[in-house]
């Protein structure tokens, strides 16, 4: 793997560093050795994620980091619009000029940007803007070969935007792995290709009309080649958020027929913005993924702003309202939704 470095410009611990938080949990693609945020530089930034010490210091400059010898330089910021925040697209230039190739997931493509072009080929580096949109003739339009698929396929959704739900599906499919289960998941964001995922593609770069061909596309590619005994598929914002309604695709394109369903019980409004209305009910989440033909198999539990009291609380409570296993993917891991997921192999 290649040596990188994220940057973040300050925003390491919100919720818009969700693809640095990604990187610093796990990668296949790249060995992430530092992370440039000024406003947490001295910590390490596993601690800052979640409390845990995974050994990559935070610093303020990407000079600091030099010594580690990078190849790469990762935008680890996903923010509303995709847009570069603050002085990010500085830290951008810093970078080129130290001779670090620029991987960018953002929806604001360095490549359309003459100056940046320009410095790039100046400094001999390259360029990598993931949410390109693939050309007509790459895409895939829907067949209906996905009925005749007998893997199980779960959906992972969630009941907003960055709540966790490509990182329970990692967690998911690990302890899926552990047991002896074949595992795989199919990524539908810039971070999952970051981790190193190979089936999937890029939603919110992707033409409408194709959107559902990518989908079924990626699942019957991966089931092909990999043999798999269950497929999970990382959700997208969710179902009524009304900034970017998602998930039907997965159900009824991608014909996944069992759902995990992730919810932050301190959350009120979507992505807290009162403006934008209150987060419905987990219970009549479930009844539209019901009346979308699916069933939600399993809970798992955002547990921000949370103590630890609250944390175990939650999980009795939303486990008696629903009669479902609720997990605390950062708290116990996802081992038991293994059983069920084993249940759902031998019933196909």
């Amino acid at each position: 793997m290649e040596k990188a470095i994220i940057i973040t410009n300050g925003l390491l611990a919100t919720d818009n560093a969700k693809t640095a938080h990604g990187l610093v949990r796990e990668s296949e693609r790249f060995e992430i050795v530092a992370v440039v945020d000024f406003a947490n530089a001295g910590k390490d930034a596993g601690e800052v994620l979640d409390g845990k010490k995974r050994n990559i210091p935070v610093v303020k400059t990407i000079e600091e980091t030099l010594h580690l010898k990078p190849a790469y330089c990762i935008v680890g910021v996903a923010t509303a619009g995709g847009v570069f925040p603050g002085d990010l697209m500085e830290e951008v230039k810093s970078a080129i000029k130290n001779k670090l190739s620029i991987v960018n997931g953002l929806h604001d493509h360095l490549i359309e940007r003459e100056d940046i072009k320009r410095l790039a080929e100046e400094n001999g580096i390259t360029l990598t803007d993931i949410r390109i949109p693939k050309k007509r003739k790459d895409l895939h339009f829907w067949t209906g070969d996905i009925f005749k698929m007998k893997t199980p396929v779960i959906a992972v959704i969630g009941t907003d935007c960055a709540l966790g739900k490509r990182t329970t599906t990692r967690f998911v499919m690990n302890e899926c792995r552990k047991a002896g289960i074949n595992a795989q998941m199919i990524y539908t964001g810039q971070t999952g290709w970051l981790q190193g995922g190979k089936y999937g593609f890029i939603f919110d770069s992707t033409l409408n009309d194709f959107v559902s061909g990518e989908l079924e596309n990626a699942i019957l590619t991966c089931n092909k080649e990999t043999k798999a005994d269950v497929i999970l598929i990382e959700g997208q914002s969710a179902l009524r958020n009304p900034t970017g309604p998602c998930g039907s695709e997965m159900l009824i394109s991608g014909n996944a027929k069992s759902v995990i369903l992730v919810h932050a019980p301190k959350r009120k409004y979507y992505e807290h913005d009162p403006a934008w209305g209150e987060i419905h009910s987990v219970e009549t989440e479930i009844e539209l993924i019901k009346l979308l033909g699916s069933t939600v198999i399993a809970i798992a539990l955002n547990t921000e702003h949370c103590t630890n009291e609250e944390v175990f609380a939650f999980q009795k409570e939303y486990e008696q309202r629903t009669k479902l296993p609720v997990m605390l993917p950062l708290q116990e891991g996802c081992k038991k939704i293994v059983p069920v997921i084993e249940q759902l192999i031998a019933n196909k």
